[in-house]
C-alpha cells in the first residue's frame, strides 16, 4: 500500500470519527434541550394543582359518577398551562436569573435552552391543555383562558406592581380551586372562596417575605416590586391572611355542624387545619416559604397534619 493511499485512508478515517462526534454533540445538545424544556416546564410545582380536588372533596362528591374522571382532566389541563406560563416567565427573566444566586441555574438562564424554544413549548403547552378541558367542560377552558390572560399581564409587567403583584399570585391559587368547580360542575360556597382566596394570600406574602430575607441575607438581585415592601409590611399581610383564613374556616365547620348536629367532625378538624397554619407560619417566619411546594413536599409533620385534617373530612362526610 502507497503512503498516499494510507494517508488518504487516514483522513478518511478521521472524518469519520469527527462526524460521529458532532453527531453525538448534536444529540447531546438536543437532548438537553428537551431535559431543559420539561425542568422549566416545573413538573414538581404541579403539587399546586392538586387544589382542582378541593371543591369535590370537600363538596363530598369526589368519588360520584365521573366527578373524579373530570377532576383529574382539570388537573392534568391545568397543569399544563401553568407549564406554559413558566416557561414564558423564564424566558422574560432569562437576564435577571442569571444575576440571581439560584435562578441562575434555571435552564433558560444557563443557556441550556435558547429563548425561541422556550416561547414555542409554552405554545405547544398551553394548545394541549386547552384541548384537554375540553373533555370536562368549556366552562374549564374559560377559567384557563383567563389565567393564562392574567398571569401574562403578570409576566410582561404587572409582577413589578407592589400589591397588585400579590393579588394576582394569589388569584392563580384561586383559579385552580375555581377550575374544580367548573371542571366538575359543583358549586362553591363563599366560605369555601374565603377560605382559598386568604389561604393563597397568606403562602404568597409567606414567599415574598422569603424573598427579602434572602436579599437581607445574600444581596441577591432581586424583583423590583420587592423594592417597594418591607419585611415588617409583608408580615402584617401574611399574619391579617392567615388570621382570616382562620376564622372563615372556623365559621364554616360551626355552620356544617349546626346543619348535621349528630356529627362532630367537621368542627374537630379544626385542630389539624390551625395547627397546620401555624406550623407554615413557623417556615414563614424564618424567611424559608420561599418555594410551598417544597416545604409540603418536605415538611413530614406538615404531612401528617394534612392527612389527619383529611381523615377528619371523611369521617364528616361518611359517618
Amino acid at each position: 500500500m502507497s503512503e498516499t493511499t494510507r494517508q488518504a485512508e487516514a483522513g478518511q478515517a478521521e472524518a469519520t470519527v469527527s462526524s460521529e462526534q458532532t453527531t453525538g454533540q448534536e444529540a447531546g445538545a438536543s437532548g438537553n434541550i428537551v431535559t431543559g424544556l420539561l425542568k422549566t416546564a416545573r413538573p414538581r410545582q404541579w403539587v399546586k394543582n392538586v387544589l382542582v380536588l378541593a371543591a369535590p372533596f370537600t363538596a363530598g362528591e369526589i368519588v360520584t359518577g365521573g366527578v373524579l374522571l373530570d377532576a383529574l382532566i382539570a388537573f392534568v389541563a391545568f397543569s399544563f398551562v401553568a407549564s406554559a406560563v413558566y416557561l414564558v416567565n423564564d424566558a422574560i427573566d432569562v437576564e435577571a436569573d442569571r444575576a440571581h444566586p439560584t435562578k441562575c441555574k434555571r435552564p433558560i438562564a444557563a443557556g441550556i435552552v435558547p429563548v425561541p424554544a422556550a416561547y414555542v413549548a409554552s405554545v405547544g403547552f398551553f394548545a394541549a391543555g386547552c384541548a384537554l378541558s375540553l373533555l370536562a367542560s368549556w366552562q374549564l377552558l374559560v377559567v384557563l383562558a383567563v389565567y393564562m390572560a392574567v398571569q401574562l399581564g403578570y409576566c410582561f409587567g404587572l409582577k413589578h406592581q407592589p400589591v397588585v403583584d400579590l393579588a394576582i399570585v394569589g388569584s392563580g391559587f384561586l383559579m385552580r380551586v375555581i377550575a374544580g368547580g367548573v371542571g366538575t360542575g359543583i358549586a362553591l360556597s363563599q366560605w369555601f372562596l374565603l377560605v382559598t382566596a386568604f389561604g393563597s394570600l397568606f403562602m404568597v406574602a409567606g414567599k415574598r417575605y422569603a424573598e427579602i430575607k434572602l436579599y437581607e441575607r445574600t444581596g441577591a438581585k432581586i424583583r423590583s416590586s420587592l423594592k417597594k415592601y418591607s419585611a415588617s409590611y409583608l408580615r402584617f399581610v401574611w399574619a391579617t391572611s392567615a388570621a382570616i383564613l382562620i376564622m372563615s374556616y372556623s365559621l364554616w365547620a360551626f355552620e356544617q355542624q349546626q346543619a348535621a348536629p349528630g356529627s362532630i367532625w367537621s368542627v374537630i378538624s379544626l385542630v389539624p387545619f390551625v395547627v397546620a397554619v401555624l406550623r407554615y407560619a413557623v417556615d414563614v417566619d424564618s424567611g424559608n416559604a420561599g418555594e410551598p411546594e417544597e416545604i409540603a413536599l418536605h415538611d413530614r409533620v406538615l404531612q401528617v397534619l394534612g392527612g389527619t385534617w383529611v381523615v377528619m373530612l371523611i369521617l364528616w362526610y361518611y359517618l
